[in-house]
C-alpha cells in the first residue's frame, strides 16, 4: 500500500510575508506543483493540511483534495501532522511541506518504490538524500506518525526520528529536495529557475 500524500500548509508565512502554498513559481503555485508531483501516491486523496492561510487555500484547492483544517496550527507543526496522522489512520504518510516546493514527481516515485521494497515498515522513517544532505518530502510508518498524536505539538520531527526503526534513506539527484522557501529571497531565487516568458 502505497503512502498517503499530506501536504502541509498550516504556517503563517511570516517570513515570507504572504500565503506560501499560493505564491508564483514558473506559472504554477506550490500547492498546485507538489499535488501534480505526488499524484503517483493516488490509493487515497492527498491531504492538505492548512491553519492561518485556511481560507485562501480551500479557495484554490483542486478537485480530488481533501481539505483538514488545523485550528491549534500555532502551537507548532508537529501538531498539523498528528491532526493529519488521525485523519489519515492506518496509512502511512508521505509529508510534503510546502516550503519546499518544487520537487518533482521522480522523488516521489522513488520514495513510495523505496518504501515497498523495505515491506512498508510500521514504525519507520524515509527521507530522500541529495549528496550528504537529507530533504523533504519524508515517509512515516502509520504507527510512527500515530505517536505524534501523544506528543506536545511544538515537538521538533527529529524526536520522532529517534524513535524510527527503521530508518531509510534513498539517494536521488533532485536538489529540489533541500530548496526550503521561508523569505522573500528564497522566493526571488527560486523563481530564477524558470525561464522569463
Amino acid at each position: 500500500m502505497k503512502p498517503a500524500l499530506v501536504l502541509l500548509a498550516a504556517g503563517a508565512s511570516t517570513r515570507l510575508g504572504r500565503c506560501k502554498a499560493l505564491v508564483d513559481l514558473g506559472g504554477a503555485t506550490p500547492l498546485a506543483r507538489l499535488l501534480r508531483a505526488g499524484s503517483c501516491l493516488d490509493e487515497i486523496a492527498p491531504l492538505v493540511v492548512t491553519g492561518a492561510d485556511h481560507a485562501p487555500i480551500a479557495a484554490a484547492l483542486p478537485p480530488g483534495a481533501d481539505l483538514l483544517q488545523h485550528r491549534s496550527w500555532a502551537a507548532g507543526r508537529s501538531g498539523g501532522i498528528a491532526h493529519a496522522a488521525r485523519a489519515r489512520s492506518e496509512r502511512d504518510l508521505c509529508l510534503a511541506p510546502v516550503d519546499v516546493p518544487l520537487v518533482p514527481s521522480a522523488v516521489f516515485e522513488a520514495l513510495a518504490a523505496t518504501w515497498e521494497a523495505a515491506g512498508a515498515p510500521a514504525r519507520g522513517w524515509l527521507a530522500p538524500r541529495h549528496g550528504e544532505r537529507h530533504g523533504h518530502p519524508l515517509v512515516l510508518g502509520h504507527l510512527l506518525a500515530a505517536e505524534l498524536t501523544e506528543l506536545d505539538p511544538d515537538t521538533p520531527l527529529r524526536a520522532l526520528r529517534d524513535r524510527a526503526e527503521p530508518l531509510l534513506e534513498v539517494a536521488v539527484e533532485a536538489r529540489e529536495v533541500l530548496d526550503d522557501l521561508d523569505r522573500p529571497a528564497d522566493l526571488a531565487r527560486l523563481r530564477l529557475r524558470f525561464p522569463a516568458p
